[in-house]
């Protein structure tokens, strides 16, 4: 899955660790396999004035010191990173930072709390020897400290992170696990063009009993699949990028097509070759369809959950 927010501390670890091998997340279970389990949610907490949050999720509270603690390693990591702040590029990544560490905090609460009702734990071990790879990583104990102080960072700052990466990845892991491997296909091709007077004459030229592939290869404006007649191979639902093609092709039977579609690319006419009700998904596909379903759940938490803001991070 692709988040489209930074996580900020991640992006100083990227820092720690560069030119090094990432971090490999390592399995966390249903139950404790030694040390101590990721705390769970903490109660509900009120703004007070000696203590005051940046936002409350579901009752648990993200306290404005943690949150203006992580914009200030943020900065220190692009800082080090080479980014001028003074410049106009470093004030806006400062600017939408204020907004993306808050959503990523938010998110990250929302994680480790469907985590734990699902009985997923991280142990102070797991953690531990994640934090070790890191330190090897850099060089040693020196260098790893010498970066620390770099980007305005401590060891519990590390391992507070490290721990909602593990979580988050046996998160991740729990709900994409769910994708099956295999799913109805179709074997598809399509003539796409940029008006629909012209789609109008191909379709009616189709209808009259014109071959498919031969007006694909001579009229379709889609340079990846027109050489071939307008194949598209084979696919499931939900991985091509006009949905409206991939509705159509799974509304038709081999040899028949479609009238004229319009998605946001232009016009299209779908004929199906084939079906097959039960067909492995090929790699790519798999990891986009889990992809989405990673995606689909997220949402929904944030749909479901109870979010109180505290800060503006309006630019």
């Amino acid at each position: 899955m692709r988040r489209q927010w930074i996580l900020p501390l991640l992006a100083a670890l990227a820092l720690l660790a560069a030119c090094t091998s990432p971090v490999t997340p390592l399995p966390a279970t249903g139950q404790p396999t030694g040390g101590q389990p990721s705390a769970p949610p903490g109660p509900t907490a009120t703004p007070t004035p000696d203590r005051p949050l940046a936002a409350r999720v579901n009752g648990q509270p993200i306290y404005l010191v943690d949150y203006e603690r992580q914009v200030a390693q943020y900065q220190a990591a692009l800082t080090a990173s080479g980014v001028d702040l003074a410049s106009e590029e470093g004030r806006q990544r400062l600017l939408q930072a204020h907004e993306q560490i808050l959503n990523w905090m938010i998110e990250q609460a929302l994680i480790e709390q469907a985590a734990a009702a699902q009985g997923i734990v991280v142990t102070d071990e797991q953690v531990q020897e994640a934090l070790n790879q890191i330190v090897a990583d850099v060089g040693g104990e020196e260098a790893f400290q010498a970066r620390l102080e770099q980007n305005g960072m401590t060891r519990q700052d590390v391992l507070g992170e490290l721990r909602a990466q593990l979580i988050g990845a046996a998160v991740v892991e729990q709900v994409t696990n769910a994708v099956p491997t295999t799913a109805e296909h179709v074997h598809a091709r399509h003539i796409l063009v940029d008006n629909p007077e012209e789609a109008a004459r191909i379709l009616a030229q189709l209808q009259a009993g014109a071959d498919f592939a031969a007006l694909a290869s001579a009229y379709s404006q889609d340079e990846s699949s027109r050489d071939a007649g307008g194949d598209l191979g084979w696919f499931p639902r939900g991985v091509l990028l006009a949905p409206e093609v991939d509705e159509a092709a799974f509304g038709l039977q081999p040899g028949q097509f479609s009238g004229v579609i319009q998605s946001d690319f232009g016009y299209h006419i779908v004929q199906v070759i084939e079906r097959e009700p039960n067909r492995p998904l090929s790699p790519e596909n798999l990891q986009l369809l889990r992809d989405q379903a990673f995606e689909q759940w997220i949402q929904a938490l944030w749909a479901q959950a109870a979010i109180e803001r505290y800060v503006n991070t309006a630019p």
